[in-house]
């Protein structure tokens, strides 16, 4: 059974359009015919004729009383056309509030603009008739919290995305990185830049806009808030509770996070969290995902000589730090990627049933990857990417020890660093690991210190290691059996020609974990952004297609999900 969402109830025509900001030509029709002075402020162009007859009809039904206004369910058929109708015609004004947030720097680091950009977002909610407010806690930035009740909703679900950013080395950005700009398609591909449309030119969906935070999470802001302008331009209304909540401090480790939802938990009761952050499958599909990895640092410092040595007078006798490093680090793990520590493994949860079903759907990417990143061969082969990333990871981010390049000299380097990325998988635990891992390195024969050796230390000791860990944090996993997954799987199917991507976990790492620990209820990863879109490096961009794409999926949900997962509960199969 097709299931959409109810008409707004009446409340005149005037206001109805004010609220909404239709065309000039509907206003004009509805003054003539209804004696109404439009608000001439919020005009905007004529949409097109499908959603024209669809504002007429809820103009109609707006200005009757509300005793004759019919209960009626938009065809799955039609929401995702009329939301793109509405989209069309008003993509510069998504467009120009996208650019205007995007030019908000967005450090967690930095209070002042951090504050600009949470009072900006609580305008963006206000705006739009949700109640908003700023939830603090002793030395984090402001969490930005609304709430939007839906008449006779049983469910409360909380749409969340984060408004901080990544730290920028501004030398490595082709254009600054808190001043959007477009270009006609990836730079990889050889975008130029090109100007904003002007007033009435339409938006090419491949055009892609640059600047920090368009994909990781602005681009899911943005999708979120235009969802609603667009339902309610529609006259239609959300099936479900809805809360807001922008995460001030995500890139930054969410250090105070678990602070946050422990004080504000009766303000964020809900009974689902969707989280708008990550990209969507490397085909371009829609894809949902039911989990995160969990991450820690680890940085390795291994010693040799007190001084740079001379490689020929000294080489074969003095121990040359690169080489003992080397060589530990090739004993963490084999090239296949398994990890070669004793006892590493014994927790990892077993992969599901339903995990696996899920797994045995995934769309073959491995083959346009090895193209698109030049590569001969994968690690684990033949395991898909999506099985590879279920599974424990240590991942070599960089290495120091001598010289490269015109400035390489013939020595033996007093010291060599390596830094680690441990990815972890559910019911692995951060000092579990650790502790492995620092009996592993003794295994090895080296005396592990956590600070800088002192000379006695090292003279009483063939191999020094100094091994320092990082805050980490465990992974988290929502059971693909929850009715609130089978729930929201169901209501985006109903938009989408293909099936849907299911992914049991990303390979990406975030806190998840806390709102599972402090408010235990099932989380689901909503993406939008595209899979090149450069998240965390120089360069971030949001191709537009996927944008419009985002607003046109949460629109979906917001507009479907409550009846369904009350079908579910009652135990109708899914659509």
């Amino acid at each position: 059974m097709p299931v959409g969402a109810e008409l707004l109830p009446g409340g005149g025509v005037e206001r109805f359009f004010g609220a909404v900001g239709h065309s000039r030509l509907l206003l004009r029709w509805a003054a003539r015919s209804w004696k109404i002075r439009p608000d001439r402020r919020l005009l905007l162009p004529l949409p097109s004729t499908g959603c024209a007859m669809q504002l007429l009809l809820a103009a109609f039904l707006a200005a009757a009383p509300p005793s004759v206004v019919p209960s009626f369910r938009l065809s799955d058929s039609t929401l995702r056309a009329r939301v793109a109708e509405w989209r069309a015609v008003h993509e510069a004004e998504v467009f120009r509030e996208y650019v205007e947030l995007l030019r908000l720097p967005n450090l967690a680091s930095d209070s002042a603009n951090i504050r600009r950009n949470a009072a900006a977002l609580l305008q963006m909610l206000e705006r739009r008739g949700v109640r908003g407010e700023l939830l603090e806690a002793p030395g984090s930035p402001p969490a930005v919290f609304g709430e939007l009740a839906a008449p006779g909703a049983t469910r409360t679900v909380v749409l969340y995305a984060h408004y901080d950013g990544q730290p920028v080395d501004t030398a490595r950005w082709v254009s600054p990185p808190w001043q959007p700009v477009l270009r006609d398609r990836a730079l990889f591909a050889g975008g130029r830049e090109i100007p904003f449309p002007a007033e009435g030119e339409r938006f090419d969906p491949e055009w892609r806009l640059y600047a920090r935070s368009t994909g990781d999470d602005k681009g899911s802001i943005i999708a979120q808030l235009s969802a609603l302008d667009a339902l309610r331009a529609l006259g239609l209304r959300p099936t479900v509770n809805l809360k807001f909540f922008y995460e001030g401090e995500e890139e930054a480790g969410s250090t105070h996070l678990r602070d946050m939802l422990t004080r504000h938990a009766a303000t964020l009761k809900a009974d689902l969290w969707l989280m708008g952050d990550g990209p969507v499958h490397q085909t371009r599909r829609q894809q949902l995902s039911f989990g995160v990895r969990g991450d820690m640092g680890l940085q390795l410092t291994v010693y040799g000589p007190a001084r740079p040595l001379h490689s020929g007078h000294y080489g074969n006798w003095a121990p040359n730090p690169d080489v003992m490093l080397v060589r530990l680090l090739a004993s963490l793990r084999d090239e296949e990627g398994r990890i070669l520590i004793p006892h590493y493994s014994d927790d990892v949860r077993p992969i599901t049933p339903a995990e696996r079903r899920a797994l045995a759907t995934l769309p073959p990417v491995e083959e346009q990857l090895l193209g698109e990143l030049r590569l001969g061969r994968s690690e684990g082969a033949p395991g898909t990417l999506g099985e590879r990333i279920l599974l424990p990871g240590i991942n070599l981010s960089g290495l120091s020890g001598g010289r490269t390049g015109s400035t390489a000299a013939n020595v033996i380097v007093p010291e060599a660093t390596a830094f680690l990325d441990i990815r972890m998988v559910p019911d692995q635990r951060p000092e579990r690991v650790q502790a492995l891992i620092l009996e592993h390195l003794r295994s090895q024969g080296f005396f592990v210190v956590s600070s800088d050796p002192d000379s006695t230390t090292r003279r009483a000791h063939p191999k020094v290691v100094k091994a320092e860990f990082s805050p980490g944090y465990p992974a988290a996993r929502t059971s693909l059996d929850e009715p609130a997954v089978r729930a929201v799987i169901a209501a985006v199917q109903q938009d989408l020609s293909e099936p849907l991507i299911t992914l049991p976990s990303s390979g990406g790492s975030d806190g998840t974990y806390v709102f599972h620990e402090v408010l235990g209820v099932p989380l689901i990863g909503v993406p939008i952004s595209n899979h090149d879109n450069n998240q965390h490096a120089e360069n971030e961009n949001m191709r537009l297609r996927n944008l419009w794409d985002g607003i046109g999926l949460y629109a979906g949900l917001i507009a479907r999900l409550g009846p369904v997962w009350k079908g579910i509960d009652a135990g109708k199969p899914m659509p």
